[in-house]
C-alpha cells in the first residue's frame, strides 16, 4: 500500500505575518527599479507604471473569477495603458475622456458575450476601471508636474512620486512596526485581523514626520502642508488597505497572486498607493507646485 506523504507544514511567520527576508528583498528590487527610471529618464517610469497596471488586472481577472465573474482582460488593459498615457503627456481633460471611452468600450465588448452575467461583469469592469487604472494614472499626472517632455532629473514631478512614494511607505513601515512591537486592539477583526490600533498610530506618527520633512526639504514647501499631506496619506493608506481586504474576503482568497515573493501579489502592495496618490497629487498640485 502506497502511503501519501504528508503536507508540508507551512512556515508560521508570527505576528508579522509575512516572510521577511523575502518581502524585504523584493521591496529593495522594486525600489532600486522605481529609482533608476526617475533618476536617469522619468519617463521610463510610465513604463513601470503601465506594467503594473496590466499586472493588477490581470490579479483581478484571476480573483473575480472565484465568483464567476469574468472581466474583459484585453479591453481593461488596453484601455487601462492609454489612460496612463494620456494622462501624462496630455493631462486629466484627456484622462477623464479615454475612462469614458474604456468604459463605454469595455460595455459594448461585453455584449459578444449574450445577456447572462452582462450586469454582473461589465459592474465588475468598470469598477476595476476606476480602481486600477484610473487611480493609477493621477501617478502620471504627478509626474507630470515637472513637464512630460522635461528631461531635469529632478524636477517637481520627480521630486512629487519620491514623496509621494515615500509618505506610503513610511505608513507602512510605522504601522508594522507599531503592529509587532504593541498591537494589542483590532482596528477592523473581521476584515484585518493584524491590524491594530497601536499599529495606525504607529502609521501616523512615521508619516506626518515624513510628509513634513519631505514637503520642506525636499519640496520647500511650507511645514503644515507637510503635515497635512502626512495626516491625508495614512488616512487614505488604511482604508486602501481595508477595503482591499474587504475584496479579498469577499472573494475568498488570501491573496491576489503570489507575484512578488514575501508580499503575494501586486495589488496586496499598490492597495494604499492606489488610495493615496489621488489627494496627495490634488494637495501638492494646489498648495506646493502652484
Amino acid at each position: 500500500m502506497t502511503e501519501t506523504a504528508p503536507a508540508a507544514p507551512q512556515k508560521d511567520h508570527g505576528r508579522a505575518g509575512r516572510d521577511l527576508p523575502a518581502a524585504v528583498g523584493s521591496a529593495v528590487v522594486l525600489i532600486a527599479a522605481i529609482i533608476a527610471s526617475l533618476a536617469f529618464w522619468k519617463t521610463a517610469f510610465m513604463f513601470i507604471v503601465a506594467a503594473a497596471v496590466v499586472v493588477a488586472i490581470w490579479e483581478m481577472h484571476r480573483g473575480f473569477r472565484a465568483k464567476s465573474i469574468d472581466l474583459p482582460e484585453q479591453p481593461l488593459m488596453v484601455g487601462g495603458v492609454i489612460m496612463v498615457v494620456v494622462a501624462y503627456f496630455y493631462g486629466t481633460n484627456a484622462l477623464t475622456t479615454a475612462t469614458a471611452v474604456t468604459a463605454l468600450v469595455i460595455m459594448l465588448w461585453l455584449l459578444r458575450r449574450g445577456v447572462d452575467g452582462y450586469v454582473m461583469n461589465a459592474t465588475a469592469s468598470v469598477f476595476t476601471l476606476v480602481y486600477i487604472p484610473f487611480l493609477g494614472s493621477f501617478v502620471a499626472l504627478l509626474l507630470a508636474e515637472g513637464g512630460a517632455t522635461d528631461f531635469s532629473r529632478w524636477d517637481d514631478g520627480v521630486k512629487g512620486i519620491i514623496t509621494f512614494i515615500a509618505v506610503t511607505i513610511a505608513s507602512d513601515i510605522g504601522g508594522y512596526v507599531a503592529g509587532v512591537l504593541f498591537g494589542k486592539h483590532p482596528m477592523a477583526p473581521v476584515i484585518s485581523p493584524k491590524k491594530s490600533w497601536e499599529g495606525f498610530a504607529g502609521s501616523t506618527v512615521f508619516c506626518v514626520a515624513a510628509g513634513w520633512a519631505l514637503v520642506v526639504y525636499l519640496l520647500d514647501g511650507d511645514w503644515w502642508v507637510g503635515v497635512l499631506l502626512g495626516l491625508i496619506a495614512v488616512v487614505m493608506a488604511t482604508l486602501g488597505d481595508l477595503c482591499e481586504s474587504v475584496i479579498k474576503r469577499d472573494l475568498g482568497i488570501k491573496d491576489m497572486s503570489q507575484v512578488i515573493p514575501g508580499h503575494g501579489g501586486l495589488m496586496d502592495r499598490l492597495d494604499s498607493l492606489l488610495a493615496t496618490i489621488a489627494p496627495i497629487w490634488l494637495l501638492l498640485h494646489n498648495l506646493v507646485f502652484s
